[in-house]
């Protein structure tokens, strides 16, 4: 008995998915594609990271290095990324600001009745990434979060601008929102008391702090050498490592 002949794919089948698409959307889906390839990193001089000189604790280092990204004139080199898990184990991630890093660890604010408050409460560990374009560095940290009293996490928010205490005073986070126009009516509110009332009191702001475990530094390479040195927490301090890039 004679096998069966292959299976030849058409034209049809061999065209991608979004060649499958009506011409419009093809058309789209190539320039975007043809814009992440055409966009470029690192095309001025980075700096350079003898690893083999780092200290022996990473704190040092992670506020060198925001200071030197400061220098080097990243916007906001205090942003970054948290990412958290909630009681499932699906994770989810935002932008936010670093308020301190000190022997403690890594602090940021928010209301315990946020998602990251909420998911912080669920399982209290997260992660946290820094990226430096301009200098080709970046800071991952991963540990435990630890919620602050009410009273350090007053003076938290109080020591910070007066759009900061008008932004906590809304309050309602990660809420459904009804409209534009009730965000505006609430946050005039809240701009008019911060400004009254500086030391104004908000029960749901919490402050985190983040113990880490292990902190990783990347300095990036125009030859793709990157390198990766990472500091794992032991029982007795920190050990050190390279990764390959």
């Amino acid at each position: 008995m004679a096998e069966p002949a292959a299976h030849q794919d058409s034209p049809d089948d061999r065209a991608t998915g979004a060649d499958r698409h009506p011409p419009e959307e093809a058309a789209a889906a190539r320039a975007f594609r043809e814009l992440l390839r055409g966009l470029r990193v690192w095309e001025s001089e980075l700096p350079a990271f003898d690893p083999a000189r780092a200290p022996a604790e990473p704190l040092p280092l992670f506020r060198q290095w925001l200071r030197e990204a400061a220098e080097a004139g990243v916007p906001e080199p205090h942003t970054m990324t948290l990412a958290t898990a909630d009681a499932a184990g699906d994770p989810s991630v935002r932008t936010l600001m670093l308020h301190d890093a000190d022997e403690h660890g890594w602090h940021f604010g928010s209301h315990r009745g946020s998602r990251k408050g909420r998911e912080l409460a669920a399982r209290p560990r997260a992660a946290l990434g820094f990226y430096w374009p301009a200098v080709g560095r970046q800071v991952r940290i991963r540990g435990s979060v630890a919620a602050a009293g009410s009273e350090e996490s007053a003076a938290d928010l109080h020591r910070r601008s007066t759009g900061a205490l008008a932004a906590a005073l809304v309050g309602r986070q990660s809420e459904v929102l009804g409209s534009a126009e009730e965000l505006a009516r609430a946050s005039d509110a809240a701009w008019e008391r911060a400004r009254r009332e500086p030391d104004a009191p908000v029960p749901s702001w919490t402050l985190y702090v983040l113990r880490a475990e292990e902190v990783e530094f990347f300095q990036g390479d125009a030859l793709r050498r990157h390198v990766r040195l990472n500091y794992r927490r032991t029982g007795g301090g920190w050990e050190r490592e390279l990764l390959w890039p």
